[in-house]
């Protein structure tokens, strides 16, 4: 901390909220929010008047249900606030997204079959980080499945992947010496 701290105004709030759940069907489902508020009134594009300070300007929920291959089954959205009243209509792409998996690449082909004109950028925002969620979501059962004898090359598949897993880091070093029927030590 600054020992002359600068005073700040709040201006727009930006609340993102990520959840994961195992369903009791057997599916799993992972559910991204974003929720934008300005704490001052605000003319929206194309508005005759202002919007109150605290109104939300974007509420929109995305919902993609997965198997335990990570293949999606489902994907809807519910805009519950949009700056314009054609903005619920980028929810129908969500379907594109059936028959994916969320892994390597995820990112991209979301952008080509999301992107632009497609859909809504919120949406394409966040399933960015929903991904993410579902493999945190997965991360117990992965571990477990990492220290099976056999899975060297899961275990192999996080060098260089991030700081912590970088191949000359502590981490790494005892990840890939850890024999194949012990409990690693937390790091």
């Amino acid at each position: 901390m600054s020992e002359n701290p600068v005073s700040r105004e709040e201006l727009h709030h930006r609340n993102i909220d990520m959840r994961f759940f195992r369903r009791s069907d057997g599916l799993f489902e992972v559910e991204g929010c974003v929720i934008d508020t300005k704490t001052h009134a605000f003319r929206r594009l194309l508005a005759h008047q202002d919007a109150p300070p605290g109104q939300r300007l974007h509420d929109i929920t995305v919902r993609l249900v997965l198997d335990s291959e990570l293949k999606i089954h489902a994907a809807n959205a519910e805009m519950r606030a949009t700056p314009f009243k054609i903005c619920p209509g980028a929810a129908g792409a969500l379907h594109s997204l059936v028959g994916l998996r969320i892994g390597p690449g995820w990112n991209k082909r979301v952008r080509e079959l999301l992107g632009g004109v497609a859909s809504c950028t919120h949406i394409v925002e966040l399933l960015g980080p929903m991904a993410t969620t579902v493999l945190q979501g997965f991360r117990p059962f992965l571990i477990v499945s990492n220290d099976e004898p056999g899975n060297d090359v899961q275990r192999r598949f996080r060098v260089d992947s991030c700081y912590a897993f970088a191949a000359e880091r502590e981490v790494v070093t005892r990840l890939l010496l850890l024999p194949q029927n012990t409990k690693p030590e937390p790091p």
